[in-house]
């Protein structure tokens, strides 16, 4: 077992409130550089950054426990020890008031520091600066090894005590692994297959991608392997990464699934903070806050009587948050250092805004299992990009102008700034992009950000205090992406009624996933679209030794009926003209036999214009549509429309690559059948042809990785969700005449058995022989 220095006497000293104070980005910035500063004005004789290791033999277990001190003075006759700490806080304070946290540190270190080479006594510092006066202050103490050692002893005897639990748990869970067998009888058609892959990528330390079809078990085949190569030592933890809250459920399932077989393993569900809170209305503070409050004096505790569950639920989390009174969500990170796998969003990974710094702050060895892997191409472009609003400022501009003079000042620049930009691109009538990353405005905001934290660390309570603190979040996530801005990005501008947006915006996260890929030590990406593979690991960044997996659908050919409609055009400019035919030929497939079906189109606009044309042609079927500002609730009501038992047809027209259009399971006669209206390509933007402009300069695939290969995922996900088991007879019509050519053919899966029709009477020919051939 590792653990390093801080952890130790944290896990012992920490106490107090959660979040008391405010110590902002910069602020943490300023303290690396208070560091090296000091660091550099030592004499020669002065070593930094030294490393030690210490290494206790505890019950059938050993503890390392390791850390590097911030300098060592190696005089003729004396040794001292220096521990460097950067606050914003009176100096004086930690000479009325020791830290244990601080000297803790400082005599950990020099206890290892002294057995390594054998003195007897060490003289120990504590140096403090002050961010904002640049203040150094310097306290020392004398200890002898006797003294360091009864000190080091008590507090790994207070740790092993919590050691022990762990260590045993993890013997417990490795033997329940080495027993644990596939929890169903037999393995579906392809899943055996892809969970060999998988347990040889974590075992090699490489990385996966699998395009597996739905319905082999994707979930289980990804878990199982790596639970298997967790308790041989491949692997210290499972990331389970989702983008949806329906890949989320799915890994929770196959969890208990395989702790009903045996499994004993610790799972936990990470919530985001803003649903999981019990406080809204207050700041995370110990003074508004009762969760906050006193957290780390009841956090061990808590801690302790926590770890007796396996599956760290959000149920469970709150009912020991509410047990103990400490903030879920801070517990909920707090335990998932103790936990085999975290289930979580894609982002506390790959975000460089929000990414879990407690794991991810040096490499680990770590497996990332990335579900629904497809939907990362986006989401990867979103958390990389960063933008601001001209409005922000000018409101909250408004709100501070008597109490902040200073804080007003900086947002004047910054609006001034704005203003310039505006009217450069007023005249164009439409959004503008520029390669060039905006520089000038840096300054102004790093000014205001440095202002900014000099207020909030005062924790005064004003109207205006949260909305000021989430701008200043704003603009150090904005500054913290324009550190990686390279020629894989460009600034987007564009006008929104009388306000302003600057985006730098990322057209090619490839490098920035390389990196944080590095962040584990083996990686699976898999979800039933990955089509083409080539596009999925060009844009993931994965290294020249990954490889792929593809998987053919389990299910009989015959029970899809796959309908082709190529002679009518979906494309813009054509719309008007043809939406009669499209309409004609959705009411032939809901008309020829009752069920419930799904209608998916590329956009809204479209989507509504052909709804409202075949609620008039056809008055007697039931047609329900999606809408932009759906609820959780809303969508629930949605689906729920879809029953077996239904006595009429039920029409329900969604937007491909939305809510309905992946991601939901409609077992059975719940969904008889899809109409795909187009070929899914993403609407015409500045972004998508940002992303074209920079394919085809580098890879001559512009038009293919801006929008064909986004298009026809869409595709190929809607399609999915009408064959779901291998009992689901289905049908699926396709409208474009696109479909017909080799660019599109040759994307298609090799299981299709697709069927071109010309007109409506061959259409419902082949609708017909279908149904009489069930």
């Amino acid at each position: 077992m590792h653990i390093s220095v801080r952890e130790l006497v944290q896990y012992i000293h920490r106490s107090g409130d959660l979040e008391s104070t405010f110590f902002g980005i910069s602020n943490s910035v300023d303290g690396i550089r208070a560091h090296q500063e000091i660091q550099n004005s030592r004499p020669d004789l002065y070593e930094s950054e030294v490393y030690v290791s210490h290494t206790i033999q505890a019950n059938n277990y050993e503890l390392q426990i390791n850390g590097r001190i911030d300098g060592v003075f190696n005089f003729q006759d004396h040794v001292i020890i220096e521990e460097i700490k950067s606050t914003t806080r009176n100096i004086n304070y930690f000479e009325e008031k020791k830290s244990n946290l601080h000297w803790g540190q400082a005599k950990c270190y020099s206890y290892i520091y002294a057995v390594q080479n054998s003195l007897e006594n060490v003289e120990t510092q504590l140096t403090y600066y002050h961010l904002e006066t640049g203040e150094i202050r310097e306290f020392k103490e004398s200890y002898t090894l006797n003294d360091l050692e009864s000190f080091f002893n008590e507090l790994v005897t207070e740790y092993l005590e919590w050691a022990d639990l762990v260590v045993i748990w993890q013997m417990e869970r490795d033997i329940s692994v080495k027993k644990l067998l596939f929890p169903y009888a037999s393995y579906r058609k392809g899943q055996r297959e892809m969970a060999v892959d998988v347990y040889l990528a974590v075992k090699n330390k490489t990385q996966l991608i699998v395009q597996a079809p739905t319905g082999i078990g994707k979930t289980m085949a990804a878990v199982f392997p790596s639970v298997k190569a967790l308790a041989e030592g491949a692997t210290n933890k499972i990331f389970y990464l989702t983008a949806r809250t329906t890949g989320r459920n799915a890994a929770e399932k196959a969890f208990e699934e395989l702790n009903k077989t045996g499994l004993k393993i610790k799972t936990i569900t990470l919530t985001a903070k803003k649903k999981i809170c019990f406080n809204h209305e207050v700041t995370c503070n110990g003074d508004e806050c009762e969760y906050a409050k006193g957290y780390y004096d009841r956090i061990g505790h808590t801690l302790k009587d926590t770890f007796s569950t396996d599956i760290f639920s959000r149920e469970i989390i709150e009912k020991m948050s509410r047990k103990y009174r400490v903030c879920p969500f801070e517990l909920s990170l707090d335990l998932s250092i103790w936990a085999d796998c975290i289930i979580c969003d894609y982002n506390y990974a790959f975000d460089p805004k929000v990414y879990l710094r407690r794991f991810f702050e040096e490499t680990g060895d770590y497996t990332f299992l990335v579900d629904e892997a497809h939907n990362l191409v986006d989401r990867s472009r979103e958390m990389f990009s960063a933008k601001l609003y001209k409005q922000v400022f000018l409101d909250q501009r408004r709100l501070l102008k008597k109490e902040l003079p200073e804080i007003f000042k900086c947002m004047g620049k910054i609006n001034t700034w704005f203003l310039k930009a505006l009217k450069r691109i007023e005249t164009t009538g439409a959004p503008v992009s520029e390669k060039d990353e905006p520089v000038t405005l840096y300054p102004h905001l790093r000014k205001f950000v440095k202002t900014a934290e000099r207020w909030l660390s005062l924790n005064i309570k004003t109207p205006f205090r949260e909305e000021l603190l989430e701008l200043y979040f704003e603009v150090t996530g904005f500054l913290k992406i324009s550190e990686q801005y390279d020629s894989g990005y460009a600034t987007c501008f564009e006008k929104k009624d009388n306000d302003l947006e600057v985006k730098l915006f990322c057209i090619d996260p490839s490098e920035h996933l390389e990196k944080a890929l590095k962040r584990s030590s083996s990686t699976v990406f898999f979800s039933a679209t990955m089509t083409p593979t080539h596009y999925f690991k060009k844009i993931f960044g994965c290294t020249e030794s990954s490889y792929e997996l593809i998987l053919p659908s389990p299910f009989p050919k015959e029970n899809l009926c796959l309908v082709v409609s190529d002679r009518i055009s979906t494309l813009y400019k054509e719309r008007e003209k043809t939406k009669s035919q499209v309409t004609n030929v959705i009411s032939s497939l809901v008309t020829s036999g009752k069920g419930n079906y799904l209608i998916f189109f590329p956009s809204y606009k479209y989507m509504m214009m052909i709804f409202e044309l075949f609620s008039k042609t056809c008055p007697d079927i039931e047609a329900i549509i999606q809408s932009p500002e759906m609820t959780e609730n809303d969508r629930q009501v949605f689906i729920e429309q879809f029953t077996t038992d239904n006595t009429r047809t039920l029409a329900g027209f969604a937007v491909m690559g939305g809510i309905f259009g992946e991601g939901i399971d409609l077992v059975g006669d719940r969904l008889t059948g899809a109409v795909i209206v187009g070929v899914g390509l993403p609407g015409i933007s500045l972004e998508r042809d940002l992303i074209r402009d920079h394919f085809t300069d580098n890879y001559k695939s512009g038009f293919e990785y801006a929008y064909l290969y986004p298009g026809i995922n869409r595709v190929l996900q809607a399609t999915g969700r009408v064959i779901r088991t291998e009992k689901d007879r289905g049908i699926v019509v396709l409208i474009d005449e696109r479909y017909s050519t080799l660019k599109y053919k040759s994307l298609m899966p090799e299981e299709w058995n697709q069927m071109f029709v010309r007109n409506k009477n061959e259409l419902e020919t082949a609708l017909k022989k279908f149904r009489q051939d069930k």
